[in-house]
């Protein structure tokens, strides 16, 4: 029934190069035949140009939330709203276009080479060849593929760079608004971890709105400006920013959903330059990090190295101050 309705403007969908405000109001899912919710009655605002990453056990309605966004999955009550307007009066396909859509599987067409699956929704836009063909190959520079690359297959590159052409391809048209349901999560750890922070680089560049559905906390600590924690059957437990969740759980279940050693994740927050760091000092053999190690990290070393100090240096290795391990905790 989706593709008879009416044509509708785009709304917001329209209107690129800028991130979207996303809110839930009063959201509730209820799947047919099913005596409770998926999703119930879940309300919460994501400021436009920031990571919202969802966690929960199984059952707490991680990704259901995220289709409604899209309507993948109708809404039962309730609306979610895109820079103010209802997805329920908007039409679908529109409403599906201009919304980046990143999943675990990548999801790429194995028949087409890496600039046709780029140019998937460009085309369907009615983009012309010179103007998909540029957009294709600034694409591959932003997610840091090689321009040859694109008149490849998928079968032909590996599970990260598939997975950097499924991101470029939900960027192709610039969207206001991206929804990613576990990106990396079938991806070995190191290559997860350069795609996390490749991510996080180009987040700075391009500012998008981005809801982020992850089953690992660490990840969703790492990743996101807010995190959403739901309990079984959709009910949301806690909204807040990262620090704020690990510092203040709301409750027994989010301490006990977030993990005893949320002091430890609490360190992988802040950086060796958000000390007040020492005087350098004479130097007598102490491991030295960049200012950016955090300091999750940084105790890691100290404990490695039997070594109660590290000397911070700058991008041009030139040591420019002291932490120890008293100023972590201090920190806290």
């Amino acid at each position: 029934m989706e593709n008879t309705e009416p044509a509708q403007s785009p709304g917001p969908l329209s209107n690129h190069h800028r991130a979207a405000p996303l809110e839930f109001r009063n959201v509730t899912k209820v799947y047919p035949g099913s005596s409770r919710p998926a999703i119930d009655n879940l309300s919460l605002e994501i400021p436009a140009g920031e990571i919202c990453c969802i966690v929960g056990p199984s059952g707490g309605g991680k990704t259901t939330a995220m289709k409604l966004v899209n309507r993948l999955i109708d809404i039962t009550d309730g609306d979610i709203l895109i820079d103010g307007q209802s997805v329920r009066k908007m039409n679908v396909t529109e409403l599906r276009r201009g919304i980046g859509y990143v999943i675990q599987q990548i999801g790429l067409f194995p028949h087409m080479t890496v600039n046709d699956n780029i140019a998937t929704v460009p085309k369907l836009l009615g983009w012309d060849r010179a103007r998909t063909r540029k957009r294709a190959a600034e694409l591959l520079e932003l997610v840091g593929l090689e321009p040859e690359l694109g008149k490849r297959y998928p079968s032909q590159l590996s599970g990260g760079q598939r997975q950097r052409v499924g991101l470029a391809r939900a960027l192709a048209v610039d969207p206001p608004l991206m929804l990613m349901d576990e990106p990396f999560g079938a991806i070995d750890p190191i290559t997860r971890e350069r795609l996390q922070d490749e991510f996080l680089r180009l987040q700075e560049l391009i500012r998008k709105t981005v809801i982020f559905v992850t089953h690992d906390i660490d990840e969703a600590i790492k990743m996101g400006d807010r995190i959403v924690i739901l309990r079984e059957g959709g009910v949301l437990a806690q909204y807040d920013t990262p620090e704020n969740i690990l510092a203040h759980p709301a409750d027994d279940f989010v301490a006990s959903f977030v993990g005893r050693d949320r002091a430890l994740k609490r360190l992988s927050l802040h950086r060796l330059s958000d000390l007040d760091l020492l005087d350098v000092g004479t130097p007598n053999g102490e491991p030295r990090l960049p200012e950016s190690t955090t300091l999750r990290d940084a105790l890691s070393v100290m404990l490695t190295e039997g070594d109660e100090v590290v000397v911070t240096k700058d991008d041009d290795g030139k040591p420019t101050g002291r932490a120890t391990i008293d100023l972590i905790q201090d920190s806290m």
